[in-house]
């Protein structure tokens, strides 16, 4: 009963109107009219590199470095490697993510239709004007926001933008915004906002500003490294003071050109005090964390978002894409009161293999069948407007007579109020308590008659109908969907599911995957006072309705809450909230501009890969805050020695090239193993807190132990330096292996091995003659060789007893 009108193709003659002329495209243009796209994204790459690399951080370290060069002490410059390997990381790191965010685009589509001079062109999407009238077919994306015009059977996909499954009817004066996308009839719209002013500009614009993950390992690190950074400058005074009047005062080393040793040795000092190598150690860990995960096909788009889950506590979820496949199936068949006439499944046969179909009604095609034989003699097709679909067939065919699919309270009308319900009352009743459990209803209803074939133009419901039947359906659930939930509730992650659709429908999916979630809430009755808000997501799971911009302000409300958040989506709709939550995570699924702000893409789509994602980063969180004692502990006895041997004017005890071999047996080849091994500790948060609560007292120890060797050295006399500085670094090395068992514990084989290698590669240094000579080293006389190992077995003891009391304060750190 009607046909699909016939499409506008390009060039042809308009139906109606002419559209803009050039003369009118031309002065729009001039006038800044135009769809252009949004700026790209608020980082150049000049705010980039100064940020990581023209700072007073790398100009203390590269001073230091320049000056080592120019004195010609190259072997004492091997930090150098360090800083600049952390500098280029960094580049990179954030150079990557300013790239992904300048490809982010809501629109991908390649051309716009417009009707211009009375003909319908296809012109670039940037050619697009202000008033251009736009010509919509199925299957088009709407590249500008825009009025409709006119419209037959005219629906629209908002999925992505807004997060609502069904598409939506449009009629005349409707608008409609760019970014949707065109599923079923045609029509016209003239464009009243394009560029910047556009509603998918404005969320290209919103989602490309530039940040980065919230890390607290990278925060951490960078709040010890600032906190250096202001202490360097007033300890190297210190310290070059010191170095330059052990020399017998700044005029005779400038005389004598001792001053040259005086340098090195405060250059030794102040690169002591900076942890480099623990920034190398976490981008490592991360980088490595990352290759691991894509093993799981999870692309990792920032490496610090390795990390980021681990420290998650509620976990936001988008229902479609995520909870389920965004795919409807029938859910099941109800009897409507009487039995069903004959005919009833070869006409759901019918509906299901109509080609015009949409989608609800497509699912009935896997249960039913049709013959394929006799046509129906009328058809009235679905629109979204009537909310029903007919088809006649005449006798003698199985379902003869007309069959109506479609929304209930559509094709029934009845006053529910009363206590006599009519049969067709009794229907809806029926129909509303399913509906009322979130599943989606549709009514199978019949009469004999048979519709006269006519226009699609005020038809009218036929009379006489009776309910055959009630189908229901919903979405179908991702099967990995209730056991990943079943682990994040385990493990402690609250989950919140922010959707677009009916709450009704959120719930009844929620409630299928196993989430105790009571009463889900209508986002459109949310609460805009930042209390309330706060308030309402304390006491509810499951949100429906919501907005783009409501869940971003909910991810944010969240955060202010004190909670760490992960959200997942596929939609643009979920763009906005993806980024600002601490870990963002997209599906396969997911449209571009989603994918572009996501720390995290799920590449096979599979929700159960979060599992594997959260023991990835728990394993580099543990595992960096495990190290990061060794690196900090170094830190603070760097701090006491420059301030101590400044202050005294004696020697440095160390050249930069032996605190070079020293840091790399105590701290940096082995952290790089324990950084890399397997570790399920549960997080905790104060990594900072804890790791200084262990690395202080330490570091104290060790300056402690070194300086008692130096006094006795200064009071029994006679002792070359070369002799003193080996034994403070013999001292200093037994001890610091000792803070590297402490912290390996539980020891396992491959722990203890690590550490029986670190010995050997001690013995190796203090004993082989090449190894001696690079690194200006000598076996001192009996005396000073049995005070540094007596000081070092006294400090050993020291550091087992504070291992023993900060394991009883911070037991999480014993974890395996």
């Amino acid at each position: 009963m009607g046909t699909e009108a016939a499409p506008y193709p390009p060039g042809a003659d308009a139906p109606a109107g002419s559209g803009l002329s050039a003369a009118d495209v031309r002065e729009r243009t001039l006038a800044g009219l135009a769809n252009g796209e949004p700026e790209e994204s608020s980082r150049s790459l000049w705010q980039i590199f100064r940020a990581n690399v023209l700072t007073l951080f790398n100009a203390i370290v590269g001073t230091c470095f320049l000056l080592l060069l120019v004195l010609g002490q190259w072997k004492d410059a091997l930090f150098g490697f360090a800083a600049v390997s952390n500098a280029v990381i960094g580049v990179v790191q954030e150079y990557r993510a300013k790239k992904l965010l300048d490809r982010l685009a809501v629109l991908d589509a390649p051309l716009a239709r417009v009707l211009r001079d009375g003909l319908v062109q296809e012109i670039p999407v940037a050619g697009v004007v202000l008033g251009d009238v736009a010509v919509l077919q199925a299957g088009d994306q709407i590249v500008a926001d825009a009025l409709i015009l006119d419209e037959d059977g005219l629906e629209i996909d908002e999925s992505l933008l807004t997060g609502e499954s069904d598409p939506i009817g449009k009629d005349r004066g409707s608008s409609v915004l760019s970014g949707s996308t065109v599923t079923a009839g045609q029509g016209r719209a003239r464009v009243v906002a394009v560029g910047a002013g556009s509603y998918a500009s404005r969320l290209t614009a919103e989602a490309k500003r530039f940040s980065l993950v919230n890390s607290e390992i990278r925060n951490g690190i960078g709040r010890v490294l600032r906190w250096i950074s202001w202490a360097l400058l007033p300890v190297m005074v210190i310290i070059t003071n010191g170095q330059m009047q052990a020399q017998g005062g700044w005029e005779e080393a400038f005389r004598t050109g001792a001053w040259v040793e005086a340098f090195v040795g405060a250059v030794a000092g102040a690169i002591a005090m900076i942890p480099l190598g623990l920034v190398l150690m976490t981008s490592v860990a991360f980088a490595v964390g990352g290759v691991r995960l894509a093993r799981h096909n999870v692309l990792v788009q920032e490496l610090a978002a390795v990390e980021g889950l681990a420290r998650v506590d509620v976990l936001c979820i988008d229902k479609t894409g995520t909870l389920t496949e965004g795919k409807v199936i029938l859910d099941g068949v109800h009897r409507a009161g009487r039995p069903a006439p004959a005919g009833w499944e070869e006409a759901l046969g019918w509906f299901g293999a109509d080609p015009h179909a949409n989608a609800t009604a497509r699912c009935l095609a896997g249960t039913f069948t049709f013959d394929g034989g006799t046509a129906p003699a009328a058809v009235v097709p679905f629109s979204s407007t009537r909310k029903w679909s007919a088809a006649s067939f005449p006798p003698p065919h199985a379902a003869a007579g007309t069959w109506v699919l479609g929304a209930p309270e559509m094709v029934f009308t009845e006053d529910l109020s009363t206590h006599d319900l009519s049969p067709s009352g009794a229907v809806l009743a029926h129909a509303g308590r399913l509906a009322s459990s979130g599943l989606r209803t549709l009514v199978l209803a019949h009469t004999s008659a048979i519709m006269p074939d006519g226009g699609t133009e005020d038809v009218q419901l036929p009379s006489g109908l009776a309910a055959a039947s009630l189908l229901t359906f919903r979405e179908k659930v991702r099967p990995d969907a209730a056991q990943t939930l079943a682990y994040f509730r385990r493990q402690g992650v609250a989950v919140k599911i922010l959707s677009g659709d009916d709450h009704r429908t959120v719930t009844a999916v929620a409630r299928e995957v196993g989430l105790d979630v009571g009463r889900g809430y209508d986002a459109r009755h949310l609460p805009s006072d930042a209390p309330l808000l706060e308030e309402t997501l304390a006491s509810h799971s499951v949100f429906g309705r919501v907005t783009p911009a409501q869940k971003k302000d909910m991810v944010l409300a969240l955060q202010r809450m004190g909670h760490t958040v992960a959200m997942t989506g596929d939609g643009v709709n979920d763009a906005l909230a993806i980024k600002e939550a601490e870990i963002g995570i997209a599906m396969d699924t997911a449209a571009p501009a989603t994918k572009a702000v996501a720390r995290l893409v799920l590449l096979d789509g599979r929700f159960d890969r979060l599992p594997a994602v959260l023991a990835e980063g728990r394993q580099v969180i543990a595992n960096i805050e495990r190290v990061s004692v060794l690196f900090l502990s170094k830190t603070t006895y760097a701090v006491v020695f420059s301030v101590v041997f400044g202050a005294l004017m004696w020697s440095f005890p160390f050249l930069p090239r032996q605190l070079s071999a020293t840091d790399g047996l105590t701290i940096g080849i082995p952290a790089f193993f324990l950084a890399l091994m397997s570790n399920a500790r549960r997080y905790e948060p104060g990594f900072l807190r804890r790791s200084l609560a262990m690395a202080v007292p330490a570091g104290l120890i060790i300056a402690a132990a070194v300086l008692a060797v130096n006094v006795y050295s200064a009071a029994a006399g006679g002792f070359s330096d070369t002799a003193n500085r080996t034994a403070s670094v013999l001292t200093l090395s037994l001890v610091a292996l000792s803070v590297l068992a402490a912290i390996s514990r539980p020891l396992s084989r491959l722990r203890l091995a690590i550490i029986v290698a670190m010995c050997a590669g001690l013995v190796l240094l203090l004993t082989i003659p090449a190894l001696q000579d690079f690194f200006m080293l000598e076996w001192p006389p009996p005396g000073l060789a049995a005070a540094a190992v007596a000081a070092a077995v006294v400090a050993m003891c020291g550091v087992a007893v504070l291992s023993r009391v900060h394991a009883r304060r911070y037991p999480v750190n014993q974890s395996p």
